[in-house]
């Protein structure tokens, strides 16, 4: 059955391919294929104030990411092509590689090496490679929120852009201890990310990785000392979904989630929060950016225009104003106008803190899992339940679902990703 929809939906991509080139054929319009502001409101925006500046007339199109890989890989095996620019998550485009499909921008890159993009950010659009095979377009992440009323409870003399994981810790103890409640959140509820966090900020900061160092002494170690940060999380924090309800409502006064997740709470109440850094461990101030980028297929029929694009695109006035219609964030260095919203602000602010610390330590998100992502979230969630929860012994807790981690990533062969070392097949902890 999976192959028979695999191919319905090959076919169905072709179907699709053939329609475009007759289109394009007609408008010799700039296609540029998108999996990411696929909602109406977002996707018009895009192509009404995003674009409108281009000289050239674009046509935004916008493509579930399933069926991204197939759409390309038709273009690829056709005699005809039509697609210019892809704009993608970076797991999304490393599928490309693997098809052959990319553009090297070297020469671009060099070019836009003035804008600020972080070193860290432009060796991920290299995709494990020696050449740019995209260029970083925009970014969002996970932060931390604070109410400023938890603020005279930091640590004297730490710094609440570059706080530790101790100090974390003690910040909130501190703010429990004074106040009699437990009011540092984390969004652990049914169809909330904590997973995330896990994924892409403690076991990085703590292990250097996310796979290979799963079950390691450190890991170890990790887990017993977030078992005893819990003691100071509001018990309400397993039905959290979202931060933002709970930081309005004064329920809790420190929280990690998506910029998006707490965005609300940024723009209702922007003179009552500050948003930071994620802590920094032993290994580094582990982050997770939600990178999309840009680049150019192969055989793309106006291949000058089609740089000329992703040249505009990641200029800083269109980076800002990227930010302000669709609430992505510049990965450029721009200068925010003064007349930005207050919350959409601050959220810029800490983002760019924390990805040009000189501790930051980027994790991608999960790659190579195809529909199986909700297993591999699945084991940091059960090993969250089990040892900080029910307070069973890591040791024993981390070798069992290191077992079910390894059979996952054998079955899929999905590689190891940063910060884990580049592996030759499946990646494995060790």
């Amino acid at each position: 059955m999976r192959r028979i929809s695999a191919w319905l939906s090959y076919l169905i991509c072709a179907a699709g391919l053939v329609s475009a080139i007759a289109y394009a054929a007609q408008t010799e319009r700039l296609i540029f294929v998108s999996t990411q502001l696929r909602p109406i409101e977002e996707a018009q925006r895009m192509r009404t104030l995003i674009l409108k500046g281009f000289p050239r007339v674009v046509d935004y199109v916008t493509e579930e990411p399933l069926q991204f890989a197939m759409r390309i890989k038709a273009e690829q095996d056709s005699a005809v092509h039509t697609v210019d620019v892809v704009g993608a998550l970076h797991g999304e485009l490393q599928r490309l590689v693997q098809l052959d499909a990319l553009v090297p921008l070297d020469d671009l890159a060099s070019k836009l090496a003035g804008r600020g993009i972080p070193n860290s950010l432009m060796m991920l659009g290299k995709l494990g490679t020696t050449h740019q095979l995209y260029i970083p377009w925009m970014q969002a992440t996970y932060v931390m929120v604070a109410n400023k009323k938890a603020l005279p409870y930091v640590p004297i003399g730490a710094d609440i852009n570059a706080l530790s994981y101790d100090q974390f810790a003690a910040w909130a103890s501190a703010v429990q201890e004074k106040t009699g409640k437990r009011l540092l959140g984390f969004p652990a509820g049914p169809q909330g990310l904590i997973h995330r966090f896990f994924e892409g900020f403690l076991y990085p900061s703590y292990t250097g990785g996310v796979v290979v160092p799963f079950r390691s002494e450190a890991a170890e170690a990790m887990w017993t000392r977030f078992a005893g940060l819990w003691k100071s999380v509001n018990p309400n924090s397993t039905d959290y979904n979202f931060m933002q309800d709970p930081l309005i409502s004064g329920e809790v006064w420190i929280a990690f989630d998506h910029i998006a997740r707490v965005l609300g709470a940024l723009r209702q109440k922007p003179d009552d929060f500050v948003v930071f850094p994620p802590p920094a461990g032993p290994k580094g101030r582990g982050y997770m950016p939600v990178l999309v980028g840009l680049a150019v297929v192969k055989g793309a029929p106006h291949l000058n225009e089609a740089v000329a694009l992703i040249d505009y695109l990641t200029e800083p006035e269109t980076q800002i104003a990227t930010a302000r219609v669709v609430g992505f964030f510049p990965v450029v260095k721009a200068d925010l106008p003064p007349d930005i919203e207050p919350g959409l602000k601050l959220g810029a602010v800490a983002i760019d803190k924390t990805r040009s610390a000189t501790d930051a330590l980027p994790t991608l998100l999960p790659i190579g899992l195809g529909q199986r992502g909700a297993e591999f979230d699945k084991v940091f969630m059960d090993t969250f339940q089990l040892i900080v929860l029910r307070g069973q012994l890591a040791t024993a807790v981390l070798d069992r679902e290191a077992e079910t981690l390894n059979r996952l990533m054998s079955e899929t062969g999905a590689p190891c990703w940063a910060p884990d070392p580049p592996s030759a097949g499946a990646c494995q902890a060790q």
